[in-house]
């Protein structure tokens, strides 16, 4: 896929730009010395969008839907790690990033859904 059509991609960009906020509170957490936290979701949290990224160059649909529901995975830990900041440090920025987070599930599902709907009528 050619970057102009990635660009015109909204859960490209959402899960673009979510992983450059993660990046930035891993970064933070690792100077807070906070490092399996932020390991974890650094790791987790980049993933989300990686794997959307690969989803546009499937070999087939049943190979988008495993890309997505890779993402969907990803983002569910995600969820969990951001949810322990909150729990245990009360953080600001992970409860954003939450928000932001359910924003992108919501829309993976969306994907997953309709895609499995569209695979399974042909």
């Amino acid at each position: 896929m050619e970057l102009s059509k990635k660009r015109n991609n909204p859960i490209v960009n959402m899960t673009f730009e979510f992983a450059k906020e993660i990046i930035l509170f891993a970064h933070q957490l690792d100077d807070e010395k906070k490092y399996v936290i932020a390991r974890q979701l650094f790791r987790s949290g980049t993933s989300i969008g990686a794997n959307i990224r690969e989803a546009q160059n499937a070999e087939s649909k049943a190979d988008f839907i495993h890309k997505f529901k890779i993402s969907a995975k990803e983002a569910d830990e995600t969820q969990y790690w951001l949810e322990l900041c909150v729990a245990v440090y009360d953080n600001e920025r992970a409860k954003k990033l939450l928000i932001t987070l359910e924003d992108i599930m919501k829309v993976i599902n969306k994907i997953v859904a309709t895609s499995k709907n569209n695979y399974i009528k042909k």
